[in-house]
């Protein structure tokens, strides 16, 4: 994880069976996933926008679908952070902050952006993992269920991607 400043509590600790360091923990991660799901929401919209070559009607359209699924998946970890009492990233400084993956590497072979975008989707995917048993530890089973299910997504992009650059 990348070293970073905790996201501020804008709230009382909520009293819904979760332990106050545990909701810490979960937040951090929370915190995180939704950073790099930003930044690589940003990324790949860009990459959709500059995509060019033979392969450009395919990539446009992938590129549109991967970061509409990113956009919408922000809004439901900010959301879920907010229901445990914490207070979301808000901002591209709070984002870069938080985030493990880099900003956009501009790029105009199409070949590297699919390459890039599959290696952030793997790095989501390395992330998510253990912050599964962190939530399921703490008996959060909706943070839980939420990180397997951006596990799921993240994985199938990653080979989605992987299979159109083989």
């Amino acid at each position: 994880m990348a070293a970073t400043t905790p996201v501020k509590t804008t709230e009382s600790t909520p009293r819904i069976g979760i332990k106050a360091e545990d909701l810490k923990a979960i937040n951090a991660g929370l915190a995180q996933v939704l950073s790099d799901t930003f930044t690589l929401y940003v990324k790949t919209h860009g990459y959709h926008w500059n995509v060019t070559g033979p392969h450009f009607r395919s990539l446009h359209l992938m590129f549109e679908e991967q970061y509409q699924e990113l956009w919408e998946a922000a809004d439901v970890l900010a959301e879920r952070m907010r229901a445990l009492g914490s207070g979301a990233p808000g901002s591209f400084a709070e984002f870069l902050e938080h985030a493990s993956i880099t900003d956009n590497e501009r790029t105009t072979d199409a070949m590297t952006m699919v390459e890039n975008l599959a290696r952030d989707h793997e790095t989501l995917a390395r992330l998510v993992r253990p912050l599964v048993e962190v939530a399921e530890d703490a008996g959060d089973g909706a943070t839980a269920d939420l990180f397997n299910a951006r596990l799921a997504v993240h994985e199938q992009a990653a080979w989605m991607l992987r299979s159109f650059a083989a």
